[in-house]
């Protein structure tokens, strides 16, 4: 039997003369490592899709985020910074609440936002909930009590701040869900019509006016110049299936839907796939579709030639860095998960710029 060694604190040992291990934080879901890093500053993705959303305070995957909310008050030495991030829908929750009364009795100044890469330039939807805290005794100077902002601050020569969400109010609209017409030929009554796919006219038009801001850059120049198209070609199987439920972006698109972990196995709610043959319209494509026998339908869909995007695209829309790359032991599905569940590295960086400034 090997032995064990370990460093003892304050000269004392373990059972079985062992010194005992020091308890170290690991990097489970999100929180910093090591007890002196809760003591300068803090960074956590609290159960991302979980905390908050579906049973609260009361689900037990929550657990270690309310530990942390626990033991912050009583730390002898407080945590200078917190930056934290979830998904859209954590402004809403008693987590939430439980997290701004723990912060502001502990005497940080903090501000809420809810932002998606598209204002910094990237052509990626990706909202996510922020908040950014700082031990002092001053508000920051764009800070709006109660406000969850929906854009970067700005400076004092620019316009201020749009505010999108009283964190106060709990109350969810209720969606009624559009008629589905399935081609541009077919009737449908009200603003909401289904023109091709399953798309309505206001989708369309969303879609249209994201295609149009200049300020935002187009997806070419995130793409890979020598990759092996036809490994990511969209099988058969899949467009026969999906057809109506493809988010088709083309290089020269400025938008893309977020990319989910589930990106490369699943279709639906993803992510965005790629038209690569620019010069065909897809509404030419979709025209009639479904009246046409499957044969027809392939043929017909795979003149898009659509494809998923690769991970090092999506590495390159969440921000990384050109250099970075996976281990080669890593497969294309692993990629797709790893950065499914990743941040923007951009945004992040924005925050903790202002946070430290």
């Amino acid at each position: 039997m090997r032995e064990r060694r370990g460093r003892g604190e304050g000269g004392a040992t373990g059972p079985a003369g062992l010194a005992p291990r020091r308890r170290r934080w690991r990097r489970g879901n999100g929180a910093l490592a090591g007890p002196g890093a809760l003591q300068r500053n803090w960074g956590h993705a609290p159960g991302s899709q979980r905390i908050g959303l579906q049973g609260d305070v009361t689900d037990p995957r929550t657990n270690s985020f309310l530990h942390i909310l626990d033991i912050l008050p009583r730390l002898q030495k407080l945590p200078k910074y917190i930056l934290l991030e979830n998904v859209k829908g954590f402004e809403m929750s008693s987590t939430r609440d439980l997290l701004i009364q723990t912060i502001e009795n502990c005497g940080f100044q903090y501000q809420e936002f809810l932002l998606s890469p598209t204002s910094l330039g990237i052509p990626n939807s990706r909202l996510r909930y922020f908040l950014i805290a700082k031990l002092q005794p001053e508000p920051f100077p764009f800070q709006a009590p109660g406000q969850v902002l929906m854009e970067f601050p700005k400076t004092e020569s620019e316009h201020p701040p749009k505010y999108a969400i009283n964190a106060e109010k709990k109350t969810e609209e209720k969606k009624t869900g559009p008629k589905i017409c399935f081609d541009s030929s077919t009737q449908c009554s009200g603003k909401e019509a289904i023109l091709f796919k399953l798309e309505t006219a206001g989708e369309i038009d969303r879609k249209h006016q994201q295609d149009s801001d200049l300020s935002v850059r187009m997806l070419k120049d995130f793409l890979e110049d020598d990759i092996d198209k036809h490994s990511f070609f969209l099988p058969p199987k899949s467009l026969l299936r999906y057809a109506l439920l493809l988010d088709i972006v083309k290089p020269t698109s400025r938008r893309s839907m977020c990319f989910t972990k589930g990106y490369g196995r699943y279709i639906e709610g993803t992510g965005s796939v790629l038209q690569t043959t620019e010069d065909v319209q897809i509404e030419n494509i979709y025209k009639s579709l479904t009246s046409l026998s499957q044969e027809e339908k392939i043929m017909r869909l795979s003149m898009l030639q659509l494809r998923f995007f690769t991970p090092k695209e999506i590495a390159n829309l969440l921000g990384f860095p050109p250099e970075f790359g996976f281990p080669e032991m890593t497969t294309v599905k692993q990629r797709y998960r790893l950065l499914g569940n990743s941040l923007n590295v951009h945004v992040v960086a924005k925050l903790i710029k202002i946070l430290c400034d």
